[in-house]
């Protein structure tokens, strides 16, 4: 038995224990190999003369390399380093697990050989703490900045989080003047829709005289990356690009209720189609509602309830610890997901007594850490006997100490099958033998959809341990039929485009408006994005060309007689559906929408003839209508949205997942019975005539009976058409604009029956056939239009709209010189700056204590949304609703000044859910007791808590630069009351 790698001790020092390697089963000794291939190019700025300029460090000046490494080098890497030894920029771009870090580690070593400054930035905290441990055993003259925590801030290579680097150069630290090298790792993050604007800027703002490295998974665009870093830093920057994976992969399907797996693309990257329809045939699909852990609201431990020995996933675990294909990694997209299937495997032991025992003493000595109250949280009791049979769970809701002894377990092979989240593939360098998909569907926040190809090269990257295993292999677990394209698209596609995520935010323009030499309109010009719309325009105008000689090859006989027919038609369908609103507003119709009564709904049917979606009309029974809620209270009937619910024909379509959606037909096609809602613009006439509806109409049956008693209407009055309520005579309708409405519809008739081409043959083909030219020409004018706007600066209008508001509530004056309000929201860069600001100006925080106050400002950083969220106590309660009316304040604010924004979601996205759980932590509750106030993970809370304590740090530093000791001590006293326990548990790596 082999000893762990040093790490600091947490009671002692940790027992030994197998390495991976040790505890890899034995395996066939010969590894494939391919020619190790790398793309080696560079971008230089405009001007830019190589012989003249010359590198950052003449040739020849270190003969020494900075660094050995115990093992012979791939190209990419010695490619990547000699760019380094010649003093140019490098981006990086290659698979997980390929050895970007190599190239990182030899920056260091040679910033530190020459006496300069390297900063390491990473996207996320825990990644930055693992890269300081790896980097500190390494160089010792190392240190760390990550918010949570500050070591040795004076160190020559600091490691810290992007956001951290971001911060300090706005606040102009004297680290900006000193370093020499920054590396930028996971740069791919900059696409990160939240936070992928940190990159973005800090980019931009590097010192002129630094030099970069960008690790990067890869990215098919990577040169023009490096494009736009040489033309906004003047300098060159190499590309060194490799799809080379060390590691081969295969890919299987193991399909729903099957038992077997079917490969369905080797090693060599070859599809094979066969094997794909042998699977999707041995397929059975999972009954609607079988995915338990979408319905089930599951216990709190993880070992309550039985497990299911039947399930597919214990069948297909149990056949690849059978096979030797573990370590497993089984990614799932939703935190109970994991949890519902790792308690599905609580049967199965996977581990040696000896490993168990191994298991349990780097656990306890972890433990040591906590308190005995928080030794006896329900997660740390409930993991072990899980964690001690080899299986793990990975995801956000686990407490970070846990989260950590995990990783260390599975690093050293003593969890052989992990359940975890995606965020788990990205930046922890933690490999395994095998990675499953046990859903090859996710849900994005708005829609399920599949696996984009460029989510299933990051996670599907964890399979395969170089120079370990022959070969990776991945799994997909399927449970709905698929098309070969959708699978051949997400297994062999290219991975997801650099593509900037650039917006602007009110600390960033702040900040800019508050530095020295800060200019937000220079940022947003060498904003990435700036630059992709800039390269953008001769694609764009090259599309504009296309339709434009597209359009021009419609020719149509008599086109100018055509037009004038076409603009009147459009003409009458734009007055028909005025006269149409004016009839169905809910003032002058609700008091008609009797159950019963017959009534004609528009819906769109699709041509196959003439290839074009159709507006068409059908009859249906209202059987109720309702008013829709909205957030805005106003009783007024006039001003509410109704929908009415009607029976009618339909076609039920399933779409992804279990979802369904319910298509409109006319009462004469194929289709079944249905009770469907449709807004009252969708109604074209109420009829005169009203049926008797029974009263239960969930039988089939008697939906289908009072549908055929329609028909026989319908076909009882196919001649002249069923009678409709007379708008005047009948519903009242009292509107001069629709009486004028009326009479221009009667001329427009009259027209029609006198011009001379309505009787012309084909005349409708030829109709449509200029429609479709009028749709081009609105095209290539809608292009045009966002043409001219990109030839500008991008942004331009939101700026000056965003400026507008920042003057409007005082935090700059009409010169854009920061006023004090600005300078208190420079800092808050964790939370709403502008909300908090307000509340802070308000007065509030001086009126109540600490614990109401932490209170307050956890709506701020807690973003789950959760179901059945407990409602805080009155005095609370009240605090929040004095946040609502700031943040809609606020929000109407920026509306009134033309910035794009949903009043309603925004002051919504505020939550109280957790309130009451951080009143009682700041009161001074144990862990467990507040666990109880909430539902949610307790990982989840100690996130919140943790960016809780930020926002104070921040709100700190706001008081002090208003020269207001007495709020600033009140913050800190908070930082005091909150930072403690388990929540504030120093990290295992550190």
């Amino acid at each position: 038995m082999s000893s762990l790698p040093k790490r600091k001790s947490l009671d002692g020092s940790f027992p030994d224990v197998p390495t991976a390697q040790k505890m890899q089963k034995k395996e066939e000794t010969t590894i494939i190999t391919e020619p190790v291939v790398c793309l080696h190019d560079i971008s230089y700025p405009e001007g830019y003369v190589p012989s003249l300029s010359g590198p950052l460090f003449p040739a020849g000046q270190n003969t020494m390399p900075a660094k050995k490494f115990p093992f012979e080098l791939d190209p990419f890497q010695s490619e990547a380093i000699k760019c380094l030894e010649n003093g140019e920029s490098v981006m990086v771009s290659a698979h997980t697990s390929a050895g970007k870090t190599v190239v990182a580690l030899y920056a260091i070593a040679m910033a530190l050989m020459n006496h300069q400054r390297v900063i390491y930035t990473s996207p996320i905290k825990a990644l930055s703490n693992q890269k300081y441990r790896e980097f500190k055993e390494e160089f010792q003259d190392v240190g760390l900045m990550t918010g949570d925590v500050t070591i040795e801030p004076n160190a020559s290579c600091l490691v810290m989080t992007t956001e951290i680097w971001r911060s300090m150069q706005y606040r102009g630290s004297d680290v900006m003047r000193e370093v020499a090298w920054i590396i930028f790792d996971e740069v791919h993050y900059m696409r990160d829709r939240e936070r992928g604007v940190v990159w973005e800027e800090s980019i931009v703002m590097a010192p002129k005289s630094s030099r970069f490295v960008f690790l990067s998974a890869t990215v098919p665009n990577a040169k023009e990356f490096a494009d736009w870093v040489a033309k906004i830093h003047h300098q060159p920057c190499h590309i060194v690009y490799t799809d080379y994976r060390p590691t081969p992969l295969q890919h299987y399907i193991f399909p729903s209720g099957g038992d077997g797996l079917y490969m369905v693309v080797d090693e060599k990257g070859k599809f094979r189609e066969d094997s794909f329809q042998k699977a999707l045939n041995a397929l059975i699909p999972a009954k609607e509602g079988n995915r338990k852990w979408d319905s089930v609201k599951l216990p709190k431990t993880l070992l309550e309830g039985k497990s299911n020995e039947e399930s597919d996933i214990f069948k297909l675990v149990k056949m690849l610890i059978q096979r030797q294909y573990d370590p497993l990694i089984l990614f799932s997209f939703s935190k109970r997901e994991c949890e519902f299937l790792a308690m599905q495997m609580a049967r199965m032991d996977l581990n040696e007594d000896q490993e168990k025992a191994n298991i349990e003493k780097i656990f306890w000595n972890a433990m040591d850490l906590l308190s005995d109250d928080d030794k006896k949280l329900p997660q740390v009791s409930n993991i072990l006997p899980l964690l001690k049979r080899g299986i793990g769970v990975h995801h956000s809701g686990i407490l970070p100490i846990l989260k950590e002894v995990i990783e260390i377990l599975f690093q050293e092979g003593l969890i052989k099958c992990l359940f975890a989240t995606e965020t788990f593939s990205i930046g922890l360098n933690m490999p395994a033998k095998t990675v499953v998909f046990t859903n090859v569907r996710k849900f994005d926040g708005d829609k399920f959809r599949w696996l984009s190809s460029g989510e299933y090269i990051q996670m599907s990257g964890r399979a395969g341990r170089r120079g370990i295993d022959q070969r990776g292999i991945c799994i997909l677990m399927v449970d709905e039929k698929m098309e070969p394209s959708t699978a051949k698209i997400m297994l062999k596609g290219t991975a997801d485009c650099l593509n900037s995520a650039f917006h602007l935010s009110y600390n960033m323009l702040l900040n800019q408006l508050r530095c020295e030499d800060g200019d937000p309109e220079k940022l947003l010009r060498l904003s990435f994005y700036q630059f992709q719309a800039d390269r953008a325009l001769p694609d764009i105008e090259k599309q504009v060309k296309a339709l434009e000689k597209e359009r021009d090859s419609i020719v149509i006989d008599e086109e100018e007689s055509l037009k004038d027919y076409y603009n009147l038609l459009q003409q009458y369908k734009s007055l028909k559906k005025d006269v149409r609103d004016i009839v169905y507003d809910p003032k002058y119709c609700l008091p008609f929408l009797q159950p019963g009564r017959l009534v004609s709904l528009l819906y769109n049917s699709y041509d196959k003839k003439s290839s074009v979606s159709q507006e068409q009309i059908t009859w249906g029974i209202i059987i109720n209508f309702q008013k829709i809620i909205s957030h805005v209270e106003d009783k007024r009937p006039e001003n509410s949205q109704y929908t009415v619910d009607v029976l009618t024909r339909c076609v039920v379509v399933k779409e992804a997942g279990t979802k369904k959606s319910i298509k409109i037909v006319h009462l004469k096609e194929q289709g079944e019975p249905a009770v469907i809602s449709v807004p009252l613009s969708q109604i074209d006439s109420l009829s005169v005539v009203r049926i008797y509806i029974p009263k239960d109409l969930l039988p089939f049956e008697v939906r289908e009976n009072t549908l055929k008693i329609l028909s026989e209407v319908y076909s009882r009055f196919l001649k002249d058409g069923i009678p409709n309520l007379d708008p005047e005579e009948d519903m009242q309708v009292q509107s001069n604009s629709y009486r004028k409405a009326v009479r221009r519809i009667e001329a427009l008739e009259r027209l029609f029956e006198k011009h001379e081409i309505r009787n012309l043959p084909l005349i409708q083909q030829n109709i449509q056939v200029l429609h479709d030219k009028q749709e081009l020409s609105a095209k290539i004018k809608s292009i045009k239009k966002s043409l001219r706007s990109s030839t500008a600066l991008a942004f331009k209008d939101e700026l000056k709209s965003r400026k507008r508001v920042l003057r409007r509530l005082g935090y700059i004056t009409s010169d854009d010189v920061v006023e004090v309000k600005g300078q208190v929201a420079c800092e808050i860069s964790s939370a709403d700056e502008l909300t908090l600001t307000e509340l802070l100006f308000s007065g509030i925080f001086k009126d109540i204590g600490i614990e109401e106050m932490v209170a307050l400002l956890s709506c701020f950083v807690w973003q789950e949304k959760l179901q059945d969220g407990r409602k805080p106590r009155e005095e609370l309660d009240l605090l929040f609703s004095q946040l609502q009316e700031t943040a809609r304040r606020v929000s109407n604010v920026q509306l009134d000044c033309k910035v794009q924004i949903d009043v309603e979601s925004t002051v919504n996205s505020f939550r109280p859910d957790i309130m009451e759980a951080v009143y009682a932590w700041a009161k001074g509750s144990k862990f467990f007791e507040i666990m109880e106030l909430s539902s949610v993970f307790e990982g989840s809370l100690i996130r919140a808590i943790r960016r809780l304590e930020e926002v104070l740090q921040q709100l700190t530093c706001a008081a002090k630069s208003l020269g207001e000791t007495d709020m600033e001590d009140k913050f800190q006293e908070a930082v005091v009351k909150i930072k403690r326990d388990i929540v504030f548990a120093a990290s295992l790596y550190l």
